[in-house]
């Protein structure tokens, strides 16, 4: 028998420590609260102490049919509701949660080690954000009038897909469940998500406020290792839809159990995201700008991190140096202060790949390795997962810090005198997520734009995600696009055709 455990605050809470513990050693299935079937959880780990701050559910095949099979039966009823009141619904959902931002920012910068005031704080108003973008968009799940013949009607209709499966990662664990769960309720569909194993407590918050307003079994949460849990949920046979977003070696094993099974998938495989600068541009603009763009705060844990910077030639210099300033500047420190602005790598592994890219950068003949910021003092965080950001120079095209994806605070910046030069160097590469281009000549910029191999390209700005502008991948860095209405309609229906002889 499955118990229900001690309900979380009503309220807000301003305890993430307390909140951690109410959330330790169970999924959210079905609308409540249960342990997994097998009774393992695993420890969840605040980056920036060392210490263990909760235990979570260890999901297998069991837990993940029981989540299926719920949001199965709550499938049919859910899209049976006419689309503006699913959206209502959903809009809904986004009021409660800006009633608990500053809570879920908390537990975020918990868990994930990403500081508060920069990062936590900001990722849960655009949860909101997005929840209220797409509650809006139930009255657009329209069909079209076919003119095929005078005596026949021929209309198409938007359906839902059924059981959406939903593998989030642990870098913006909430935007990112956002940008594919809520496309999917408002077009009918039920989800049950896969949460990150580093950061699945301010997810299984939200079930459960999202609990409060949607029928039971519409969301569902689980939490869980990949192979014991992810591929189980990609591969049950209710499940008729995959998004994910994680690696591209993770992403090919989705889209192979996808088409095993003939169903559609959306990938955001990560990037290696150039950053183009060229010496007409707003210098502080633009020095600004890279430190957005790179992702300094969240330690470099983005896909769209500017990893790859090409600057021209005769601002190189200063570039460099004003960019170190600036990031010298920034504070790093324990997430859950204020003053901080930079936090912690997520985990211990990830701590070590990204030193070892570093190792390797600071071996290569002729590459300097700049070091920014300075390690936190303060002796409760001496276990913490702190790292100072490097910006290296130096490096050749063929280096692996320039060609791989480093997913931390760890950016190469290189020298150019010749735009189509730089365009080359840019599109080469197996990635095509993002890019950027600093100029104040809009000819030029445009230009390269169009010709940029990325699925989103700014021009003096790096933006995050942001609802309503469709963003993806081309290349390796996945398949489909999220955030936008396109995305709600080619990824979470299906068009009918129907037909009516009327001779």
């Amino acid at each position: 028998m499955l118990d229900t455990p001690a309900r979380t605050p009503e309220p807000p809470s301003t305890d993430p420590f307390a909140l951690a513990t109410a959330l330790s050693g169970v999924h959210f299935i079905g609308g409540r609260f249960v342990p997994a079937r097998s009774g393992r959880t695993f420890a969840v780990v605040n980056p920036a102490t060392g210490i263990e701050v909760a235990r979570a559910a260890e999901g297998d095949a069991a837990d993940v049919d029981a989540a299926v099979q719920d949001a199965h039966r709550a499938q049919k009823a859910w899209a049976k509701m006419p689309a503006r009141k699913r959206g209502a619904l959903v809009y809904q959902c986004a009021a409660l949660i800006r009633t608990h931002q500053d809570e879920l920012a908390r537990l975020i910068a918990l868990e994930t080690g990403k500081a508060l005031r920069t990062e936590s704080r900001v990722e849960a108003g655009v949860v909101a954000d997005i929840f209220e973008f797409f509650g809006g968009l139930g009255g657009e799940l329209k069909g079209e009038s076919v003119p095929f013949a005078p005596d026949v009607l021929s209309v198409t209709v938007r359906q839902p897909l059924g059981v959406v499966g939903a593998i989030i990662p642990w870098n913006v664990p909430l935007l990112l469940m956002a940008l594919k769960i809520a496309p999917a309720l408002v077009a009918g569909n039920t989800v049950v998500v896969k949460s990150a194993e580093e950061a699945p407590l301010t997810v299984l918050r939200i079930c459960e406020l999202l609990g409060r307003i949607l029928p039971p079994g519409c969301f569902n949460m689980l939490s869980g290792q990949g192979p014991e849990c992810g591929a189980p949920l990609v591969a049950h046979p209710l499940v008729r839809k995959v998004t994910f977003t994680g690696s591209v070696e993770t992403g090919k094993i989705v889209a192979k159990a996808a088409a095993e099974k003939l169903i559609p998938a959306t990938l955001e495989l990560g990037g290696k995201s150039p950053m183009i600068v060229f010496a007409d541009c707003d210098f502080a603009k633009t020095v600004a700008g890279a430190l957005t763009s790179m992702r300094f705060t969240r330690q470099g844990q983005s896909c769209t991190a500017a990893s790859r910077i090409y600057v021209e030639r005769p601002i190189f210099d200063a570039f460099v140096a004003e960019m170190k300033q600036a990031v010298d500047r920034m504070v790093m420190g324990d997430p859950l202060d204020e003053k901080t602005d930079i936090g912690t790598i997520i985990s211990q592994g990830q701590f070590d790949k990204v030193q070892a890219f570093v190792a390797e950068g600071r071996a290569t003949p002729g590459a300097t390795a700049h070091e920014c910021s300075a390690m936190p003092t303060d002796p409760a965080l001496k276990k913490g997962l702190f790292m100072r950001p490097v910006i290296f120079t130096g490096l050749d095209a063929t280096s692996r810090l320039v060609r791989e994806e480093i997913f931390g605070p760890v950016t190469v910046i290189q020298p150019f005198d010749d735009p189509e030069a730089v365009l080359a160097e840019a599109n080469d590469s197996e990635y095509g997520l993002a890019a950027s281009l600093w100029t104040n000549n809009l000819k030029v910029g445009l230009d390269l734009a169009h010709r940029l191999e990325a699925g989103l390209v700014q021009i003096n700005q790096n933006l995050v995600v942001q609802a309503n502008l469709s963003y993806g991948g081309v290349k390796s860095s996945g398949l489909g696009k999220e955030a936008s209405l396109e995305a709600m309609l080619e990824h979470f229906t299906q068009k009918k055709t129907i037909m009516v002889n009327m001779a």
